[in-house]
C-alpha cells in the first residue's frame, strides 16, 4: 500500500513539474517579424535560375529581444516558423509565371544558407509560404542586418516586373536577462 501510495504521488509529482517546465518555457518564447521586398524580373529567359540580391535588411532583432526581456546574449535558439511571399504589384498579379523560388540568408560574419524554398508553385494564387529551413539561425538574427538572395526559375514569361513583399516570422527561445 504504501508502495503504491508513493509511486502514485511520485507521478503526480513528475506531471506537475512537466507541466510548469511547459509554461516557463512558453514565458520565454517569441516571435521576432521581419519584412522585405524583391523584385522578380519581366524580361529574363524561363526555365533558367535567376538571382537576385535585396539590400541589406535591418533585423531590428535586439530592439525585438528587449521588448521580451532578453538580449542576444540569451537567446538560445532562433528558427524560421514560416515565410509568406505575396505579389504587391501589379495589381491582379498571381504566381503563375514561377516555377520554383529559393531564398538564402547570410551576414557579412556568417555564411550563405538557405532559409526557406517552394519547388512546383501553385498556380492562381497572389501568396505563398516557403517551406522553411530546420537550421538554427541564431547567428544571422542576432546580427543588425542579414543580407538575402533569391533564386528563382520561371515557368513563363511575364509582360513587366513583379514586386513581391516578403514576410519572414522567427521563433526565438532565450532566457531572462
Amino acid at each position: 500500500m504504501r508502495k503504491q501510495l508513493f509511486n502514485s504521488i511520485v507521478c503526480i509529482a513528475l506531471m506537475l513539474t512537466s507541466a510548469s517546465c511547459k509554461k516557463v518555457e512558453k514565458l520565454f518564447t517569441f516571435s521576432i517579424y521581419n519584412e522585405s521586398s524583391i523584385i522578380l524580373q519581366a524580361n529574363v529567359p524561363i526555365n533558367l535560375p535567376i538571382n537576385v540580391n535585396t539590400p541589406n535588411v535591418t533585423t531590428n532583432s535586439s530592439d525585438q529581444f528587449e521588448n521580451n526581456n532578453s538580449d542576444a546574449a540569451h537567446v538560445k535558439d532562433i528558427r524560421l516558423k514560416n515565410l509568406l511571399l505575396t505579389i504587391t504589384s501589379p495589381s491582379g498579379k498571381n504566381f503563375d509565371f514561377l516555377k520554383s523560388i529559393q531564398i538564402f540568408i547570410s551576414t557579412d560574419a556568417n555564411n550563405e544558407i538557405e532559409l526557406a524554398s517552394l519547388d512546383n508553385i501553385p498556380t492562381n494564387t497572389a501568396s505563398i509560404a516557403l517551406l522553411p529551413t530546420s537550421e538554427k539561425l541564431d547567428n544571422y538574427l542576432k546580427s543588425g542586418t542579414i543580407n538575402l538572395r533569391t533564386t528563382y526559375v520561371k515557368r513563363q514569361l511575364q509582360s513587366q516586373d513583379v514586386e513581391v513583399k516578403v514576410n519572414s516570422e522567427f521563433t526565438v527561445k532565450a532566457s531572462v536577462r
